[in-house]
């Protein structure tokens, strides 16, 4: 077929393809590697509406607005909605910029980080005993040596077991007095874990299904402040984590892409290989 193609755009077409022949040889393996019938897809994602939970300072709540909805006078149905939500609530993504003032913002996220190999750590048989139970460095080292060290640029998720409160804001919460967020109680990361897998792992992305990757008891957000730092961002209010094993998924973590956003709402998924 290069002999039907003029020779001056053979002349600038043929080093090119040469060059990224190794490229095609590299993704053609992976590509056939990624058959998606082998996968099972697991939303961990809570859907948006008037139950959502956001933080309880936040003075705005999720809104939809019907615009039309029904058959047109050209014969055809038409549905649209106007939106509005807080950045953070719900399961969304907190960009690194929500706690530091040179991280990136939401849509400067790479894909690397947000599409990655995915480990769960569970740690809900010590919430269910201590509702302000953090994950420690010692349980991180635990889980790796079973399932082996965490590498860097993977998505680690911790499993508390919270989900099972949703939508209930006292239960999930441990307070619902609007306005206030002095008296929250749910677990969440450690200080000594976050530093831990942010500077020595070099993970890619983190998260959970609590409000926070602090704790409800914190007043100064270490945790954020810590991923924040190194660039690294966190999921909060994920559900089912518990259709998850230990390692051996995909997390497909992608949030609304907004421009200068410390944050947005994410549908976060999981890909695991079926049994």
């Amino acid at each position: 077929m290069l002999k039907s193609v003029p020779q001056p755009l053979l002349r600038l077409i043929a080093p090119l393809a040469l060059a990224l022949a190794p490229l095609a040889m590299f993704w053609a393996p992976l590509a056939m590697a990624l058959e998606l019938s082998d996968y099972e897809f697991i939303d961990l994602s809570h859907p948006y509406n008037e139950d959502t939970l956001y933080w309880p300072t936040s003075t705005k709540k999720f809104h939809k607005e019907s615009l039309a909805h029904g058959d047109t006078d050209g014969g055809y149905f038409y549905s649209a909605n106007n939106l509005s939500t807080p950045e953070h609530g719900g399961t969304h993504l907190d960009a690194p910029i929500h706690f530091s003032a040179n991280g990136m913002t939401t849509d400067q996220l790479p894909l690397e980080q947000l599409i990655a190999p995915g480990v769960v750590i569970d740690v809900s048989a010590q919430a269910a005993k201590d509702r302000n139970y953090r994950l420690t460095k010692e349980d991180v080292l635990t889980f790796e040596k079973t399932h082996g060290k965490i590498a860097p640029g993977t998505a680690v998720l911790l499993r508390t077991g919270w989900s099972q409160y949703w939508p209930d804001a006292k239960a999930y919460l441990g307070d619902d007095t609007p306005g206030d967020a002095s008296n929250l109680s749910f677990p969440s990361f450690g200080e000594a874990a976050i530093r831990l897998l942010v500077q020595q792992r070099q993970i890619a992305i983190f998260g959970l299904d609590t409000a926070s990757t602090d704790y409800g008891r914190s007043t100064d957000f270490i945790v954020h402040r810590i991923a924040s730092g190194g660039d690294v961002p966190g999921l909060e209010n994920l559900n089912a984590l518990e259709k998850l094993p230990p390692t051996g998924f995909i997390l497909i973590a992608l949030p609304m892409k907004i421009e200068g956003g410390s944050g947005g709402p994410a549908r976060v998924v999981a890909l695991v290989p079926s049994s």
